[in-house]
């Protein structure tokens, strides 16, 4: 069904102006030259008008005055827009005192001030170093773009922050970094609950935790090779060797692992022992909430941990070891990260499993992505298809994720690049080198440019999400 566009007449600042009815008083202002200032707008997203330093003064048919947030208000027949009127300065100068008052070493905010004629802030500073406006800009692009909804406003008035569900560790939250590009602040707030990663967030990660040489698609690393364990597992079992080994020689004392339950579903579970390392093997291929285990463990006083994860998880594991390291030095956290290039939503997945294969997901004994399919084992019989048609089971996020290899990790593993039966094996750090060390191990080459080539794939696939809201990212510096 076409949509109706219907061409109306309006006036901006005197100037007669033809427009599609609906569009926003902000883009026919930009197209025909007029600047508003603005904060909070981002092209890319719903517009919202919670900064309100947009707002404008119009008069409707009826000849009655307000004030609006141009931004979000339609356009239609005959409205005419004052940009400029003694009201709206007054009105501007005002929310600009308000917002520096709240910010007052926020450049973009000073900035914008000084464009006003206000050098200092007149309201009550509570917090010199707050440099948040509540614009909800990090949420909104959490909800509409990455689709994972991990943030949101919490409490009202003078309490009202930007935080996960419930002020806990975030079990959603893949570290994506997009709340980060977004903001118009470049708001540094530290958040327990939230981890964005940025380029010099993984510098300071690599810097900190990880040794060796930098490979731009690989990250940083020291050796790599293929490997098979003795223990009947998933390409090798070398996971699980790592786990039952560490347990062994009291490397740490409690692991994150992710288990079936009822049919294909799966969680994350504490496994203290052998046998709960164990019962744990196979990879699901799915995202679990993982990250509060963490916070469970530490409150248990926990101080040496492992946990096995996807790049995402990876990442928010290393945003939440620096967090708590402040409050726990002696916490010890190994992370074994895997090779994904996506994961999947259950429901979706069983669905299309059903659709593709005609199979029931919850009975599979086993499921594998090699060579670019999925493959479903059930009762000894194989089921396959290219991955490419699953690709409405994929989960949320995954497409803004850029990292294959869990270049994060103290020791990261993986299918891909080895033969059938066999892991590659990457070492990042001292701590994963240690866990690698006295494990028998059949090893073998490395097959590095097809690793190299699901990396680069996923790399470009996060890059095309990512590239709307850094280009209007770099628009906006450029400007203010």
């Amino acid at each position: 069904m076409e949509r109706y566009v219907k061409e109306i007449t309006l006036k901006v600042d005197d100037i007669e102006v033809k427009a599609i009815e609906g569009t926003s008083i902000l883009d026919v202002a930009k197209k025909i030259g007029v600047k508003i200032p603005t904060l909070c707008h981002n092209p890319v997203l719903t517009p919202f008008g919670a900064c309100r330093v947009c707002s404008v003064e119009i008069t409707d048919k009826r000849g009655r005055k307000k004030i609006v947030t141009s931004c979000n208000y339609p356009v239609f027949s005959g409205l005419i827009v004052d940009t400029k009127s003694e009201k709206t300065i007054r009105i501007r100068k005002l929310l600009l005192e308000l917002l520096l008052s709240r910010c007052p070493n926020t450049k973009a905010i000073q900035d914008l001030a000084r464009e006003y004629s206000i050098k200092r802030p007149t309201f009550w500073v509570s917090d010199p170093n707050e440099d948040c406006i509540l614009c909800g800009s990090c949420a909104r692009v959490c909800e509409e773009k990455v689709g994972v909804s991990a943030i949101n406003f919490a409490n009202r008035g003078v309490e009202r922050e930007v935080t996960a569900p419930y002020h806990t560790i975030s079990d959603d939250c893949v570290g994506c970094g997009a709340c980060a590009i977004v903001c118009p602040t470049n708001s540094k707030k530290i958040r327990i609950n939230t981890y964005p990663m940025l380029e010099q967030d993984y510098k300071e990660v690599e810097k900190k935790f990880l040794s060796g040489k930098k490979d731009e698609l690989l990250g940083v690393y020291n050796e790599t090779f293929s490997a098979k364990s003795s223990i009947d597992g998933q390409d090798g079992g070398v996971v699980t060797a790592l786990l039952l080994s560490g347990f062994k020689r009291g490397l740490f004392d409690a692991a994150i692992v992710v288990k079936r339950t009822i049919g294909y579903k799966a969680e994350a579970i504490i496994a203290e022992n052998s046998e709960e390392i164990l019962n744990a093997r196979g990879t699901k291929y799915s995202r679990v909430k993982m990250m509060s285990k963490i916070g469970e463990l530490v409150e248990k006083g926990k101080r040496k941990i492992v946990i096995v994860g996807t790049p995402c998880e990876v990442r928010t594991t290393r945003k939440i070891q620096q967090q708590l390291l402040g409050k726990f030095p002696d916490l010890e956290i190994i992370i074994v990260g895997l090779f994904c290039f996506e994961a999947f939503d259950y429901d979706k997945l069983k669905e299309e499993t059903r659709r593709i294969l005609n199979v029931d997901l919850d009975d599979a004994d086993k499921t594998q992505i090699q060579k670019g399919k999925f493959i479903v084992q059930i009762n000894g019989k194989t089921y396959s298809s290219k991955i490419r048609d699953f690709n409405k089971a994929i989960q949320d996020g995954c497409p803004y994720c850029g990292d294959f290899a869990s270049n994060l990790a103290d020791v990261s593993v993986g299918s891909v690049g080895s033969p059938e039966g066999h892991s590659t094996v990457i070492i990042r750090s001292s701590v994963g080198q240690k866990l690698v060390e006295k494990l028998p191990l059949i090893k073998g080459d490395v097959n590095k440019e097809a690793v190299i080539k699901l990396a680069v794939l996923k790399k470009k696939r996060a890059y095309w999400n990512f590239a709307p809201i850094l280009d209007y990212k770099q628009i906006f510096e450029s400007i203010r």
